[in-house]
C-alpha cells in the first residue's frame, strides 16, 4: 500500500458499532472483492470492497471477515479469513498479509487462512440463527458483474437454507455515512493532495496544452504523495466538452479564450476525495465568463450554509433551486415568464443546472447515506452547482467537500484550494 498505516482503533470502533445493531444469536460475514480478469492474464488493479476495508482495515484479495457477538467461544466473536501466504507468493506477487500483520491492521486476534473457511463456518453456523448477508443497495447501483461477495452469499444460503437472513447493508449505509474523525483526516489528506495536483497544473496551463496532458500532470502529483489513483475517472473539459457532464475522453486541445472544467480527486487509503475547478485556458476569465463564474460560487457558498444536521435532503436541493434560479436571472439567462410557467416536476433553472447538488462522500466518492433520513454532524458531502451553456461554448461548475458541525456553517476540506476568479488568474499569471 502506498498509504502510511492507520491507527486500528479506527476499525475496532467501526465493527462495535455494528455488532450492536445486529439481532441476537447472528452473524454477519463480509468478503473481499475479486480482482477482475481483461483479457489473457491480464487484470485491473485490485480495489478492496470498501465495506471490509471499513470493518477491518485488510486491503488484499481473498479476505472474510466474520462478526459473531454472541458466540459462545470468545475466539470466534470476530474472525478473519485471509489468503495463505508463502516463500513462493511473496517472490512472486509481493507480501501479503501474515496472521501477525492482520492484527496489527485490524485489531482481529483470531485469523485462519482461507482453506479452514467451511470447518470453521460449519461449526459457527450451528451456534447461530440468523446471518447477515452484505448486497450493494446504494441508489446509483448498476451491478451485472457476480461479485465474490454474491457467489459467497449464494453458497451460504445453499449450504444453510434453515437460517434466517438478515441485511448488512441498511447498517452500514447510516454508520459509514457519519465519519469518525480518523476517517475524516483521511479525507483531509486526499483533499490536501488534491490542492497539490490543481496548484500544479495552475502553472502548467495554456494555450495548446491537451486535456490529456493536464490529466497526467495530477496524476504525477498524486503519486508524489501517495495516492494510488484518481479517485474516480476524471473530468479534463475544455470549451465545449464542459457541457457534457461525465465528458472522460480527455482529447482535445485546449484554446485561447476557452474554459476548463477540471472535475478531479485524489484517493488516499481509500478514501475519496471530489473537487471541480473551472480555469481559463489563457490565465483571464473574460468579463461574460467572470460573471457566470461568480453567480456559480455565490450558489455554491450559499448553498454550503444549508447543510446543517436536520435538514431534509429534498427540501435542500428546493432552496438551493431558488438560489440557482436567481442567479440565473440576473445573467439573463431566463425570464419570470419561464419561472412563471415552469414544470414543477423540471424548474427552469434546470435548462442551466440539470444535476444534482451534493452526495455523501467517504470511501466511496458517491458515498453510502440515506437520502430519506435527515443529515447528522460528521456527515460529508460535495457541494457543486454548476450553469451550462451550450449556445456560449462553455460550462462552469465549482466543487468543495465539507463537513457538517454540530454548531454553524459546515467545515470547508477544500478552503485552501484557490477557488476565487482572482485569486485563480493571479496565479496563472505569476
Amino acid at each position: 500500500m502506498k498509504y502510511l498505516p492507520i491507527n486500528n482503533k479506527l476499525f475496532i470502533k467501526n465493527r462495535n458499532k455494528f455488532t450492536a445493531k445486529m439481532r441476537p444469536q447472528s452473524l454477519a460475514v463480509f468478503n473481499s472483492n475479486d480482482i477482475y480478469p481483461i483479457s489473457a492474464d491480464s487484470t485491473m488493479p485490485f480495489e478492496q470492497h470498501r465495506d471490509i476495508f471499513y470493518l477491518s482495515g485488510v486491503d488484499q484479495e481473498e479476505s472474510v471477515l466474520v462478526l459473531f457477538p454472541d458466540c459462545p467461544k470468545e475466539k470466534h466473536k470476530e474472525i478473519l479469513f485471509l489468503k495463505e501466504t508463502n516463500e513462493h507468493i511473496a517472490v512472486w506477487e509481493g507480501e501479503k498479509l501474515t496472521k501477525e500483520a492482520a492484527l496489527t491492521t485490524s485489531g482481529i486476534k483470531t485469523v485462519y487462512w482461507l482453506q479452514d473457511l467451511e470447518k470453521v463456518m460449519f461449526e459457527i453456523m450451528t451456534q447461530c440463527d440468523t446471518v447477515y448477508i452484505n448486497t450493494n443497495e446504494h441508489y446509483r447501483a448498476n451491478v451485472e458483474t457476480e461479485t465474490r461477495e454474491d457467489r459467497f452469499t449464494k453458497w451460504l444460503k445453499e449450504k444453510y437454507p434453515a437460517h434466517a437472513v438478515a441485511k448488512s447493508n441498511p447498517i452500514l449505509q447510516r454508520l459509514r455515512s457519519v465519519k469518525d474523525q480518523i476517517e475524516i483526516d483521511l479525507i483531509q489528506q486526499a483533499c490536501n493532495i488534491t490542492e497539490k495536483g490543481f496548484r500544479r497544473i495552475l502553472n502548467f496551463v495554456q494555450p495548446g496544452v491537451w486535456e490529456y496532458e493536464i490529466e497526467a500532470e495530477f496524476m504525477h502529483e498524486f503519486l508524489s504523495n501517495r495516492s494510488k489513483k484518481f479517485a474516480y475517472t476524471p473530468i479534463v473539459a475544455s470549451g465545449n466538452n464542459a457541457n457534457v457532464l461525465h465528458y472522460i475522453e480527455n482529447n482535445q486541445q485546449c484554446k485561447t479564450g476557452d474554459l476548463i472544467l477540471l472535475d478531479v480527486g485524489a484517493e488516499y487509503a481509500n478514501y475519496s476525495s471530489d473537487m471541480t475547478r473551472t480555469i481559463p485556458v489563457s490565465g483571464k476569465f473574460t468579463k461574460r465568463q467572470k460573471e457566470v463564474y461568480n453567480a456559480v460560487l455565490r450558489v455554491k457558498n450559499e448553498a454550503t450554509k444549508i447543510l446543517v444536521p436536520g435538514e431534509d435532503w429534498e427540501s435542500f436541493h428546493i432552496e438551493v433551486g431558488k438560489l440557482m434560479t436567481s442567479e440565473l436571472l440576473g445573467l439573463k439567462l431566463i425570464d419570470k415568464a419561464d419561472v412563471k410557467n415552469e414544470d414543477s416536476s423540471w424548474p427552469a433553472y434546470k435548462k442551466y443546472f440539470m444535476h444534482g447538488t451534493s452526495h455523501h462522500m467517504g470511501l466511496d466518492t458517491h458515498d453510502y447515506g440515506i437520502l430519506t433520513e435527515p443529515m447528522r454532524a460528521n456527515m460529508v458531502f460535495t457541494v457543486e452547482p454548476g450553469i451550462y451553456i451550450p449556445e456560449e461554448g462553455f460550462g462552469i461548475r465549482i466543487e468543495d467537500d465539507v463537513v457538517i458541525q454540530k454548531k454553524g456553517e459546515p467545515f470547508n476540506l477544500m478552503k485552501n484550494i484557490p477557488i476565487e476568479a482572482d485569486e485563480i488568474e493571479a496565479l496563472m499569471n505569476k
